[in-house]
C-alpha cells in the first residue's frame, strides 16, 4: 500500500528514523543479550527506595489524569530551586521541552545554532520544523563558545543549543564562561541552556539561578532522568522567565505528564540524601572506568557527567568495532556520531557487576580486534 499522500511536504522529506538506536533493538535485531546496560546514559543505580514506595503508592490512582496545570511539581522544585513557580514549565523530559522549544521559535528556513556531534535529538526536532541547522566542530573535545556565538551573528540565528554538561564528550565549561557567553548572545537569539547533568557537575560549573533567571533569552532545561534515575518516567523541566515558562502552555501536550512519574520526581526531590549519595556512586564510577580504560592502553576523557567518553586512539571505524565486540559480550555501550569526537567510545557509570563485566570484556574485544 503506498504512503498516505496527504502529509506536509516537510514530512515528505523527512528519512523515517530515530535519534539512537536502543538496546531493545540491537537485543531484536542480533539476537543478543545485554547484560551490562552502560551505553544510555541511565543510572543503573536506580531511584531511591521512597521513591520505588511513592510510585507504588500513585500506581492506584494511574486511572486518573495527572493535573494538567503541574501545580504541586512546580511548588516543590521552586522550594528546591530557590525560585518562583512561575519561572518553571514542566514536559515529558528535556527530549519534549526541546522540541516544544524548536516550535515555538523556528519558523521553515530558518538557522540554528548548535555544536557538530552534539546531542542528536536537538537536531531531530530542528529538522522536523523545518529549521536549517548551522553545527561548529567542537575544539579539543569542548564545545566552542566563541565560535557559537560567532556563527549566531554571523547567521542572525533566533536559537542556539549549548549542552553544560557536554553529551557526547563529558567535558563543561565553568560558570563565568556560560554566563558571558549568554551575556554577549544578541537579545534575539534564544539560549538552550542544557543542564542535564547538572547534579553530577563540579562545583562552579553551574550558574546559580539568579545570574541568568531574569535573562529572558535563556531557557535552562533539567531532568530526573540521569542523576535520580527516572529516565523511564519521563520528567523534565524549564527554568525561564515566567513569560517563556508561561509561552509553553500554548502548544504542550496539558495531559501529558503520567500520575507515577510525577509522585516519583516528588519523592526524588525530597530524598537529597539518596541523590548525594549517588552522586559519589557515579564519581566512584567514573574512576573506575578510567582505571578500566587505562589499564587497556585506552584515555579516558575528564567527565562532569554520568558517563566517561574513552579515546580508542585510532577512527571512527575501530571504536565502532569496539562497540560491536563488547555488544558481543553483553555490554551495551555507545559512541560519540561524528568526526573527530567518534575516535571515542562512551561508557555510562553503573554498579560494580557492570564494571566487572566491562572490565572482563574489553581487554577481549580489544586482542580480537588487534
Amino acid at each position: 500500500m503506498s504512503a498516505f499522500l496527504r502529509f506536509t511536504p516537510l514530512v515528505k522529506t523527512l528519512p523515517v528514523t530515530v535519534p539512537f538506536v536502543g538496546p531493545e533493538a540491537i537485543e531484536r535485531n542480533r539476537g543478543l543479550s545485554v547484560k551490562a546496560r552502560i551505553g544510555a546514559n541511565e543510572s543503573g543505580f536506580g531511584p531511591a527506595p521512597s521513591v520505588i514506595e511513592a510510585m507504588g503508592a500513585a500506581a492506584g490512582e494511574t486511572w486518573k489524569y495527572a493535573d494538567p496545570e503541574n501545580f504541586t511539581l512546580k511548588q516543590a522544585l521552586a522550594a528546591h530551586l530557590g525560585c518562583r513557580a512561575e519561572n518553571i514549565a514542566i514536559g515529558e523530559g528535556i527530549d519534549s521541552l526541546l522540541g516544544q522549544i524548536v516550535r515555538l521559535v523556528i519558523e521553515p528556513g530558518m538557522p540554528v545554532v548548535s555544536s557538530l556531534g552534539a546531542y542528536p535529538t536537538f537536531n531531530f526536532h530542528v529538522v522536523g520544523h523545518g529549521g536549517r541547522l548551522v553545527t561548529v566542530p567542537y575544539e579539543s573535545d569542548q564545545e566552542n563558545l566563541a565560535a557559537l556565538l560567532d556563527c549566531v551573528r554571523r547567521e542572525n540565528a533566533p536559537l542556539v543549543y549549548f549542552a553544560n554538561p557536554d553529551n557526547p564528550m563529558g567535558s563543561w565549561w565553568d560558570a563565568g564562561s556560560i554566563i558571558d557567553f549568554a551575556r554577549a548572545l544578541p537579545e534575539t537569539c534564544l539560549l538552550i541552556l542544557d543542564e542535564a547533568y547538572c547534579e553530577t557537575g563540579p562545583a562552579g560549573a553551574m550558574p546559580d539561578l539568579p545570574s541568568l533567571i531574569d535573562q529572558p533569552n535563556v531557557i535552562r532545561t533539567r531532568t530526573f532522568s540521569k542523576a535520580y534515575g527516572l529516565a523511564g518516567s519521563r520528567v523534565g523541566y524549564a527554568i525561564s522567565t515566567p513569560a517563556n515558562a508561561q509561552a509553553f502552555d500554548k502548544i504542550r501536550n496539558h495531559f501529558g505528564m503520567n500520575r507515577v512519574g510525577v509522585a516519583a520526581a516528588l519523592a526524588a526531590l525530597a530524598d537529597q540524601a539518596y541523590l548525594a549519595a549517588v552522586v559519589e556512586r557515579i564519581k566512584a564510577s567514573r574512576e573506575r572506568i578510567a582505571a578500566i580504560a587505562a589499564a587497556n592502553g585506552l584515555q579516558a576523557l575528564p567527565s562532569a557527567t554520568n558517563f566517561v567518553a574513552i579515546d580508542c586512539g585510532r577512527d571512527g571505524t575501530y571504536a565502532r568495532a569496539i562497540v560491536n565486540g563488547l555488544m558481543e559480550h553483553g555490554v551495551f555501550i555507545r559512541m560519540p556520531g561524528v568526526a573527530p569526537l567518534n575516535r571515542c567510545i562512551r561508557i555510562s557509570t553503573g554498579p560494580n557487576p557492570d564494571m566487572a563485566l566491562l572490565e572482563e570484556a574489553l581487554p577481549q574485544v580489544l586482542k580480537a580486534l588487534g
